[in-house]
């Protein structure tokens, strides 16, 4: 398999030749830091994310025999505020249809969209991500350059919180449609809870997936633009052991 490596400052870029061979790449690395980090920890924490986007990487960790999940903790990093609890499109649900209930993990930690009191369901999810500090975050990238939902007028790079209710912006809804997750942006939430950008990146090691044409725009703002709150992926040049795995689609408006 032929695999382009690059850097853009601390970031490490990989373009692989195809979307699958994408996914089972990152999952494959994914594998193997968690083998790694289990023979120093008796358990470790992973946060994960939730789009269409981690089908392949999330397909094939949970296909994966050999990965010791009883000694996981699981997290994932946003969810709606206001849908039903059955919603499909909750962040939860589909974690738990993906993953979260096809393997035995030690624990799994869902944030509440049903929450009738946002800020206090943060204040309990931060308390126990202060409890069991994440090792691994598994991302991706919103087509207007968002981490989990930290899009550009709610993100900060010093956030003081650790995980906070935001109020969606029209590109992120919009994309909520485009992957056909609604059927039109009027039945997308307008509030979400979410992990803040320096939680997720509290994790030691970070390992970013993000396929697609309609990512394009946003990974070259990502790695060529300024580091700044405009595009808050573009945090991830920052940091140390962060990995960005590309296809050909979401690499084709790289510069180089």
């Amino acid at each position: 398999m032929s695999v382009k490596r690059m850097t853009y400052d601390k970031l490490t870029v990989k373009i692989y030749p195809s979307r699958n061979e994408m996914g089972m790449a990152a999952a494959q690395e994914i594998r193997q830091r968690i083998c790694m980090l289990l023979r120093e920890k008796s358990e470790i924490n992973i946060i994960f994310a939730a789009a269409p986007s981690q089908n392949e990487v999330l397909n094939a960790l949970a296909s994966d025999p050999d990965i010791a999940w009883s000694r996981i903790n699981a997290y994932h990093m946003d969810e709606y505020i206001g849908l039903n609890p059955d919603a499909p499109q909750g962040f939860g649900n589909f974690l738990k249809r993906r993953i979260f209930d096809r393997v035995p993990f030690r624990s799994v930690h869902y944030l509440d969209m049903a929450t009738p009191n946002p800020e206090m369901e943060c204040a309990r999810y931060a308390a126990l991500l202060d409890k069991n500090p994440p090792d691994i975050c598994v991302i991706g990238i919103g087509e207007n350059g968002h981490i989990a939902f930290n899009d550009p007028p709610v993100a900060d790079f010093h956030d003081r919180k650790k995980v906070k209710p935001v109020k969606l912006d029209e590109i992120c809804r919009r994309q909520q449609v485009n992957d056909g997750c609604f059927p039109c942006i009027e039945e997308v939430p307008t509030h979400a809870l979410t992990l803040t950008i320096p939680t997720l990146l509290s994790a030691p090691y970070v390992f970013c997936i993000v396929p697609a044409h309609t990512k394009a725009a946003a990974v070259k703002e990502t790695l060529t633009g300024s580091i700044d709150e405009h595009c808050p992926a573009s945090i991830l040049r920052t940091k140390e052991n962060a990995v960005l795995y590309l296809d050909p689609d979401s690499a084709k408006q790289m510069e180089r």
